[in-house]
């Protein structure tokens, strides 16, 4: 079952990089009485994730916050230290949080996983973008076509909120 406007997120465990070394996010505690804009992408460092997707979230993010949101997450199927890198990379340190689904646990709760075997990749995510509310999804935009990032991309997301 994929997830669907009005439903309420599972609940998950992501791992993040810290200065302090690994940490463990519950998603209960990421969204519990907070307005989250919450987007996911097949792989760090993959070309549209790198080049278009991520850029766009970390130049609206003044934007997006001015419109009362007050956190904006990537997650991807990839380990804790990659998407460490990847935060460093991209210059995202302090403007998003890069949240590590490492076993695909929630992205497969959630009913987003794709299969992309034949590109090597393995079980990654749906790209697509979300606006949480306390928890339940009030906005869902899953990205049709590969290699883009339109529909789930933050200037999609800043009008509709």
């Amino acid at each position: 079952m994929t997830i669907s406007i009005g439903d309420k997120l599972p609940e998950a465990t992501f791992k993040e990089k810290t200065a302090d070394g690994m940490a463990e996010t519950k998603a209960s505690d990421l969204f519990a009485g907070k307005k989250v804009v919450l987007f996911a992408v097949p792989g760090a460092f993959t070309p549209t994730c790198h080049l278009n997707h991520v850029p766009g979230y970390i130049e609206n993010r003044d934007a997006i916050l001015a419109k009362g949101v007050d956190e904006i997450a990537v997650v991807s199927v990839n380990d804790a230290f990659v998407m460490g890198a990847w935060e460093k990379a991209t210059n995202g340190t302090g403007k998003l949080r890069y949240l590590s689904d490492w076993d695909a646990g929630f992205t497969k709760a959630i009913g987003m996983e794709a299969d992309l075997s034949a590109g090597t990749l393995g079980i990654r995510s749906k790209r697509y973008s979300m606006i949480v509310e306390d928890g339940t999804v009030t906005a869902l935009n899953l990205e049709e076509t590969p290699g883009t990032a339109v529909t789930s991309g933050a200037a999609a997301l800043l009008e509709q909120l």
